[in-house]
This record gives C-alpha cells, structure tokens and sequence, in this order.
C-alpha cells in the first residue's frame, strides 16, 4: 500500500507539474496575444487617427450597395449623417448634386464589374469645397467581392490654385497674343534686334516697306529698312542704345514702297540685350506743317472776305493781321497798319476818327481791355457808335495773343423787330386753328391757343399764370375718363423737351369725346403739343369692333349647325347602307348583274359620304375638346393607319411603302388621333396619286421629336394650293380622279398634331409629288 501510494503520487506530481506547465504556457500565450491585441489596438486607432488627419477619406461600396465610410468624409460633403447606401451621398440641398451622384454611381458599377479605374471631381452641394474622387475595385484583402474602394481627396485648394494659375496663365496668353496682333496690325514699321544686332523678327509693315515676300524672307535676306550697313550707317543708332542702355531716336531717309520718305527712327533696348525698334513716318508731318500754313494764310485770306471786322494781336501786343472789314468799319489806312500798332496804338486810332463808345475816363477804359488778353475766356461787350451797334468779342489765345471780332448788328436788331411781328402773326395763326395746339418751355406752358382752352375748358386766368407741367396735369385729370392717363400728357411733354422725340398717344375724355395727342421737339428746345378730335374715329371703330363679335358668334352659330346636319345625316345614310346591303345580299330577290354593280355603287358612295361627314364631325367637335394621353407606339399607328388604306392602295395599283427607320419609338399622346393623323395623309396621298404610283410613309425621330414623312410622286399642287392645303373646308380643284376634294384630311391632320403640341409642313411643286413632314415632341 506504501509503494503503491508513492506511486501515485508520483505520477499525481507530475500530472501536476504537467498541469502547472500548461497554465503558465497558456498564460504566457495569452498575455503575449493580449500585448498583440493591445499592439494591434494601438496601431488601428493610430492608423484610424491617421486616416481621419489624412487628405484623402475612403469609401467601401459593397457588392450589395451598402457603403461604409468615416465621418469626417460625411462632414466634407455636408452630410448631417453618414448614410448606409451609395444613393444616399446626395440629399435635398446636401451632399452631391443629383448629376455627380448619377456619374458617380454608373463609375462604381464599372468598377465593380469591370475593375475599371476612374477619376472625377465632385462638388457638395451649399459648398465650395471641391473633392478629388480616385475609384477602384475593392483589393481582394478586404474580403468584399465585386466590392469598390473609393478615395475622397479635398482638393479645394489645388482646384482654386489651378483655377487661379488658369486665369492667370489665360491672362499673360491673351497679352501676349494681344501684343503680338498689336504689333503685327500697326501701320508702322516696327523689328527686333539680337545682340548682335541682326533682325530676328519684323511685322508686316516692316515687309511691306522694304517689299520682301514675308517676315521669314526679310529676316534670312537682313532687309534693312533704311539704305546702308554697318555699324557707321543706320545701325549706329541701335548700338548706341544697346551700350547705352538707353531709347535713342534718328531722323533718316528711307525709300518705302518705292517712294522717298522722311523716318523718325526710335531704338528701345530690351533685358534681354536686343533692341526693339520702330520707325515713324514723318513726311507726312512735314507736309501737315507745310498744310497747316498754307491753311493759315488760307484762313486770313478767307476772313479777309467775311463781314464782320477782324483783328489779331500776338503775344507783344502787336497787330497780326486785320481784314477789310476791321479797316473799313475803323478808317484804317495800310500805310499805318504796315508797322504793326500796338494794342493802345490801335484804340486811340479808333477814339480819333470817333469810332469807340463815349467814356468819360478813356485812360481808365483802355486799361480795362487791355486786361482781355489775360482774360480766363471770351469777353462779349456792345459798342454803339454813330448809330450803329457792334457786338465786340475778344478771345485770348493759347499763345498769348487775341483775336478781336467785330459785328455790326444793326440789321440784326431790325431783324428782331421784324420778328416780333412775325410773332404776333403766329400767335393770330395759331388762334386760328382748328386743332388744339399748344408750346411748352423750360417745364411750363407758354403759347396755346383758342381752341386748346375749349378742349380743356381751363379758366383764362388760369392759363395766363403758366402754369407749370405737373399744375396742368392735376388740372387735367378730372376732365378724363381715367384720370391717371393724365401723367401721359406730361410725360409726353417731358420726352418731347429733354429727350428731343417726337411721342403720341391718345386720351378720353369723361364726355366721352377722344383725342390724339403728339408732343413734337421744336428747334429752340421747346415742346409743341397737338390735339386732334378721334371721336368720330373711335365711334366707327367701336362699331366695327361690334360687328367682328357680331361675325363670330355666327360663325360659331355656322359650325354648331354643320355639326348638327352632319349627325342628321348618319340616321337616313344608316338606313340607305342597310336596304342596299340587304338587296346586295338577295333579300328581295336575287338581282341581275346590273343591279349588283348598282348597289355596289350605292354603298361605295355610302362609305364615302360616310367618311365625309366622321371628317366633318371630328374638324367641328375635336377643336379644343381633351386629348386622351397614353403611351403610344409610333410603329403599331403607323401599321393600323397603312392597313386600312391597303385595299384603297391596291384598287389604284399603287405601291404603298412602310418604312421604319427604328428611331420613332413613342409619344405620350391620344393613340386614336395620332392613327388617324396618319390615316388621313395616306389617305390624301393615295387619293392625290395616279394608277400604279408611289406612296411612302416614313418614320424615324430622335432624342426630342419623333417624325413622320408621307411622300407620293404624283403631279403635286399648286402654290396657290399649297397656301390653302390645311383650311377648312378648302376646294383644291379637280384631283387626277376628276372629283372635286372637300380638303378635310389634311385641316384635320393640322388640327391633331397641333393638339398634340407638334408641327406639320407641307412641301410640293407640280410634277415633282407632294411631301408631308409631321413632327411630334416626345
């Protein structure tokens, strides 16, 4: 039993010690797991931390759209939450635009199916944060397949930098291509220079002047443009600016397009150590200073011949020139003029032969005018002398000088007096007038006339204080039917004044009486205002106005009863095609082959009676009534409307053609109309087209309109016809079937697509067929 015991305690110490072993292996394990977590712990949050500073945010999208993203990229895009799925980045006034959610998400899907890369910018809404999108399919390690990982970069900055970069790059482009257009479209010569002082580059004045073939030519031959080489010849002047670093101008002849010329040579040296130059015609300025005398001595010899007396001092005071006139009207003698008088000289000459005013103190006087020559500006004095009366104006010139202008205005003022009788006898005229006429100055009323004061029926005493414009409108206004139409006198008044133009208008009176008013500048600045009687106008208009409502409402009363007589129509046509049907089909007895073919007549010209009037109905009933809007396919209308014209085709041999392009596709619209739209220009066509013509009907469209085409080769219309193709009830003339056509198809396939918010055109010429264009919105 002892060793027995040993034994197992033994093997109970090692089971033990095993036991012991294990714990601290399972707890050296786990507390090394455990620092590994911690680790890991410590690098995820260090890598999340890094991740939310970072410049670029992520987005998973899962296979099944759901998306995990931070919330510093909900932040970036103006989110309030951080959504579950790919549609919910764009919000009402947050997040993407509706448009780069759209982009974004077609992007996703082929990165998902097709690992296909993409790059694009995205703007949040409310924000002017812009953000770089980089998308990819999601790396497998991520463990989400058919997944895409998207990288969200802020590059707000980068984007307004470029922006700014662009512009400014856009701004230095635009100047330099303004410079260079600039300097290739100035008349004047103009080069560069290297340091070297050959031409690197000229403009087109430049090859023009020395008449080479182009820039390139002129540089590779080094046509110069002034005669002679070297730097001893018209060079020196660019050296010397370019040592100098100095703009340096010549004078230098030169021969410009085979003519000798006079050049004023200007040399700029640039930073770059050439030298840009340009040259300066001259010869012209020399000429205009040749001109410019010869237009003075022009000038003097002109004011030798004026009327009025002229005399010019320069700057010592001297007498310049004086003409004939300044001689005669002062008893000037050329013998005493030749020596050039002084300013006083001349004014005492004038008080000797009494041809100065009076004064009392001439001393004093003639100081006075001598201040006219330093005189700000002009001085306007009136001398009478010996019973007559001058108007003196002396001007000081820039130079120092002054030009004294004398005018006898003695006729003038019998000129005045004259014109106020002739005053007098407008004033009598205007009196006289049967219109209403009246002047008006500087914002008031100054001249009216008799029958002014009726229209208005103003106090004299009133009209005599003259009234301002705004007083006169205020007056006015009771004595209208709408007394705020009183502003429009005034205004009127106001255009005509300040405005210099001619206005109109028309006003009524509470009496029931009208007028046109016109407000008309006049050449003194005044406005003159007539008002002529439209009473008699306005009541015959008036009368006119009622008999088109008049027209109207039987017109109206017209259709009602068309539509009427059409609808007692069908009751004894429905009876005619039944009896008719009934002998076709034997009921009364069997009928001989006459009297089949008589029937078959009958109910032809019933069918077509009956057709007649469903047109008459729908052109008077289907005007303003609601369109039923349905899906409609273009193809299957189309196919409805062509077989039922088949057998009216094929009893003509007439070869109807159904083409579909496959771009027609559908239109929201009345399904029933739309076939009959259809139906009626085959139906014209074909009734339009000889035996064994052509019919085509043609359908394609695009993106906004659908189209349709109904062409024939037959002999067309008219354009007399043509103009009248889509009128109610039109006579067309005689159709190649010899019978005459109501013309309803065609108004009502107008009347139709119109409803339908469409265009319908109509093209034909005589002999070359007629075409039908139809075009309905999507």
């Amino acid at each position: 039993m002892i060793l027995v015991s040993q034994s197992g305690a033994v093997l109970a110490g090692a089971v033990l010690a095993l036991l012991v072993l294990l714990s601290g292996w399972a707890l050296f394990a786990g507390l090394r797991a455990y620092a590994a977590a911690r680790m890991l712990e410590g690098e995820n949050a260090r890598l999340n931390a890094l991740g939310e500073a970072g410049p670029a945010q992520p987005l998973l999208v899962r296979a099944d759209g759901e998306i995990e993203m931070p919330p510093r990229l909900a932040e970036w895009l103006g989110l309030d939450r951080v959504p579950r799925e790919l549609s919910g980045l764009s919000q009402e006034n947050a997040g993407a635009t509706p448009e780069d959610a759209q982009l974004l998400a077609r992007h996703v899907t082929a990165a998902q199916r097709a690992g296909r890369t993409f790059r694009m910018t995205l703007r949040p809404q409310g924000a002017e944060r812009a953000l770089l999108v980089v998308g990819d399919r999601a790396p497998e390690a991520m463990r989400t397949p058919a997944g895409a990982l998207l990288w969200f970069l802020d590059a707000t900055e980068s984007e307004q930098a470029i922006a700014r970069l662009t512009r400014d790059t856009d701004q230095l482009h635009a100047a330099f291509d303004a410079m260079t257009a600039l300097i290739e479209a100035a008349p004047m010569p103009m080069w560069y220079r290297g340091s070297d002082l050959r031409l690197l580059m000229v403009n087109s004045a430049y090859v023009r002047a020395v008449e080479g073939r182009d820039g390139e030519d002129v540089v590779a031959r080094g046509l110069e443009l002034v005669e002679g080489g070297g730097l001893g010849g018209p060079l020196a002047n660019a050296a010397i600016a370019r040592d100098t670093a100095e703009p340096q101008i010549a004078a230098m002849p030169a021969t410009v397009s085979g003519a000798r010329r006079m050049l004023r040579l200007h040399d700029v040296p640039l930073p770059t150590g050439g030298v840009a130059g340009f040259a300066v015609d001259v010869e012209e300025l020399e000429q205009a200073r040749v001109g410019l005398k010869r237009f003075g001595e022009a000038q003097r010899a002109m004011l030798d011949r004026v009327s009025g007396g002229v005399a010019q001092f320069g700057s010592d005071r001297g007498l310049v020139f004086c003409n004939q006139a300044f001689r005669r009207m002062f008893a000037m003698k050329n013998e005493w003029l030749a020596d050039r008088p002084e300013f006083d000289r001349v004014l005492e000459r004038m008080r000797e032969v009494n041809r100065l005013p009076d004064v009392r103190d001439f001393p004093t006087w003639k100081n006075e005018r001598r201040e006219w020559f330093t005189a700000p500006e002009a001085v306007e004095e009136t001398w009478s002398v010996a019973g007559t009366h001058l108007r003196v104006v002396a001007q000081p010139l820039p130079e120092g000088g002054l030009l004294l202008l004398f005018e006898d205005r003695t006729q003038q003022l019998e000129l005045q007096r004259e014109h106020g009788e002739m005053q007098q006898v407008r004033t009598a005229t205007l009196e006289s007038l049967a219109e209403a006429v009246a002047v008006f100055s500087k914002g008031r009323l100054q001249l009216w006339n008799r029958k002014f004061r009726q229209v208005w029926g103003f106090e004299d005493i009133f009209l005599d204080g003259h009234p301002q414009i705004p007083i006169l409108v205020k007056a006015a206004a009771p004595r209208l039917a709408n007394p705020n139409r009183a502003e429009v006198l005034g205004d009127l008044i106001r255009i005509a004044a300040k405005d210099r133009q001619q206005r109109g208008s028309s006003i009524a009176f509470a009496d029931g009486r009208h007028f046109d008013v016109t407000a008309v500048p006049l050449p003194d600045g005044n406005a003159l205002v007539t008002m002529l009687d439209t009473t008699d106008h306005h009541r015959a208009e008036s009368a006119l106005r009622d008999r088109n409502v008049a027209l109207e409402a039987a017109d109206r009363v017209k259709t009602a009863f068309v539509a009427n007589m059409s609808y007692e129509l069908r009751t004894p046509l429905t009876s005619i095609k039944g009896f008719s049907e009934m002998l076709h089909g034997g009921f009364a007895g069997k009928l001989t082959k006459s009297a089949k073919e008589y029937t078959e007549a009958i109910l032809t010209s019933v069918d077509r009676l009956g057709n007649l009037i469903d047109d008459v109905l729908d052109l008077t009933q289907s005007e303003g009534a609601p369109l039923e809007r349905e899906h409609v396919e273009l193809a299957g209308a189309a196919k409805s409307a062509a077989d039922s014209i088949a057998s009216l085709a094929s009893g003509k041999r007439i070869e109807l053609v159904v083409e579909d392009a496959g771009s027609a596709g559908s239109v929201t619209g009345d399904s029933r109309r739309l076939r009959q739209t259809i139906e009626h220009l085959l139906r014209h066509a074909v009734a339009a087209t000889p035996e064994e013509g052509r019919v085509l009907l043609h359908l394609d469209g695009n993106a906004k309109v659908a189209r349709i085409i109904v062409s024939d080769n037959g002999p067309g219309m008219s354009p007399k016809a043509v103009a009248k193709a889509f009128d109610s009830f039109a006579q067309h003339g005689i159709s190649r079937s010899g019978e005459r056509a109501l013309g309803l198809g065609l108004p009502l396939a107008k009347q139709f697509v119109e409803a339908h918010g469409g265009r319908i055109q109509l093209i034909s010429e005589p002999g070359e067929g007629t075409l039908v264009t139809v075009e309905l919105p999507r």
